[in-house]
């Protein structure tokens, strides 16, 4: 290398594809670590099955529930279920919480179709139900779809049946199940349709899941085809129609996780936004070696409408876990916050070509260039960010080049294109120096995301690195 290649190498900041940087002894690494991410999402379609899976998979690890007032030492490892939709899990370091914890926080909520409080119905002998979409989805993408794996939507969620009694619900999921669709408007008779605005073209009331056609022998039944409907699922769960109104059930696509691409360098899903960052943080929590600080991992709920409600991350769930820890140690929850490192990690927008107009081409994440860090997210004008400081950004910049970590700095697009948010301005408000780090996708909010597994790795192989040295 020329003195003056030399010279621009050490001034000029040029990022590297990954590929032109990993080692081929870390190949067989990030295959492994894609494989279990990979199941991770096939059995965690919702965010109760992520903690179902997460709980299963911590106890193999040597975790146990936590229980208020419980003696900890350095290295026990515990978790706190919240409601069946969060969990929170720490390992003891072998610093006091008065030096704060290292904690990292993604969701596991994911856009996604809800069925209304009363979703059964018929129109033209045909039985639907009715859904109430959640989150920032683009409605034109549900419809009339079957991917190969699954067909969309797959039925999943919880029912609470007259009695008390509590029952899960998962159709369509298994080769055997049958699948479920939401139909489109033929081009044929589309051209009014197709003169509309891309996000006005399907609207949210036409977002409807057929689900039978087939009625039931009584002609003179009023409702034959919704009381078919409804005598399959008193067979196979014993409800009636008003037990609808207190059930959770989501649709959501039913499709496994995928290897895309002839080199299978990439995997698309539903549902890495933001699951590929908190399989991440648990299997960073798993595989962290005696980490000094608590090092704490968060599955948030409810993210996607505002971190809202008892499982989101304004709730007081988070503070009452760390408190009944600083408990075990005599220590003041404010001073443990003060002291504490936060990686919220939720994932960026990965460039996309077909798209340029809309990303700042200098200030993007690109695919296989490591795990994305953003200094803020917000839209406009910072409006709603968590900002932060040249000291945070610093502390784990330095970190993650200390632990050959591949990373790049990123932001969700141009300025005023749109914008977007996580739980890091949640954390910030409780005292915590915060900075949002995740893995870029393609295709954000789709129904099939897509993601590389090398960012995927080196997602990990952050959050490992936050836990073990931050």
């Amino acid at each position: 290398m020329s003195e003056k290649s030399k010279l621009s190498k050490a001034l000029l900041y040029a990022p590297e594809n990954g590929y032109d940087r990993l080692p081929e002894s870390e190949k067989a690494a990030m295959h492994d670590y894609c494989e279990d991410y990979k199941d991770f999402l096939n059995h965690g379609k919702t965010e109760r099955l992520c903690v179902e899976y997460c709980i299963e998979l911590a106890k193999k690890h040597g975790f146990v529930e936590f229980q208020p007032g419980m003696p900890l030492k350095t290295g026990d490892k515990v978790y706190c279920n919240n409601r069946g939709k969060g969990i929170m899990l720490a390992v003891i370091g072998t610093e006091p919480l008065s030096r704060g914890a290292n904690i990292a926080a993604a969701h596991t909520d994911a856009p996604r179709l809800d069925l209304k409080p009363r979703p059964l119905y018929e129109d033209t002998e045909l039985a639907y139900f009715k859904t109430h979409y959640y989150g920032g989805l683009r409605k034109y993408q549900w419809t009339a779809f079957y991917p190969e794996g699954g067909g969309q939507p797959a039925d999943r969620g919880t029912l609470t049946l007259a009695d008390g009694t509590v029952l899960p619900v998962h159709i369509g999921d298994k080769p055997e199940d049958p699948q479920f669709i939401i139909n489109d408007l033929l081009p044929h008779l589309g051209r009014e349709q197709s003169k509309k605005p891309l996000g006005e073209a399907i609207p949210s009331e036409s977002l409807n899941i057929l689900v039978g056609s087939m009625p039931v022998e009584d002609a003179d039944e009023k409702h034959r085809f919704k009381l078919a409907v409804m005598q399959l699922l008193h067979e196979q769960y014993g409800m009636v129609e008003e037990d609808f109104i207190s059930a959770e059930l989501e649709a959501v696509p039913a499709g496994h996780a995928r290897d895309i691409g002839f080199d299978r360098s990439l995997i698309a899903s539903y549902g890495h936004d933001d699951r590929v960052c908190a399989y991440a943080e648990l299997a960073g929590l798993f595989d962290a070696k005696a980490p000094k600080r608590t090092a704490v991992c968060i599955f948030a709920d409810k993210e996607e409408i505002g971190s809202e409600g008892v499982s989101g991350m304004l709730s007081a769930a988070f503070d009452k876990f760390m408190g009944e820890l600083c408990d075990t140690q005599g220590v003041l929850l404010r001073d443990c916050f003060a002291n504490s490192f936060c990686v919220s990690a939720d994932v960026t927008a990965a460039y996309d070509p077909n798209f340029a107009e809309v990303y700042d081409k200098r200030n993007s994440a690109f695919i296989n260039y490591g795990v994305g860090l953003c200094k803020y997210t917000g839209a406009g004008g910072k409006s709603g960010a968590s900002d932060a400081s040249a000291e945070v950004v610093g502390k784990l910049r330095r970190l993650l080049n200390e632990e050959n970590v591949f990373w790049q700095m990123a932001e969700l697009g141009k300025t005023d294109a749109g914008g977007g948010g996580t739980v890091a301005k949640f954390m910030a408000q409780r005292n915590i120096d915060t900075i949002d780090a995740g893995v870029p996708v393609l295709s954000m909010h789709a129904p099939y995301e897509t993601v590389a597994k090398l960012d995927c790795y080196m997602t990990y192989r952050c959050m490992k690195a936050v836990f073990e040295k931050a």
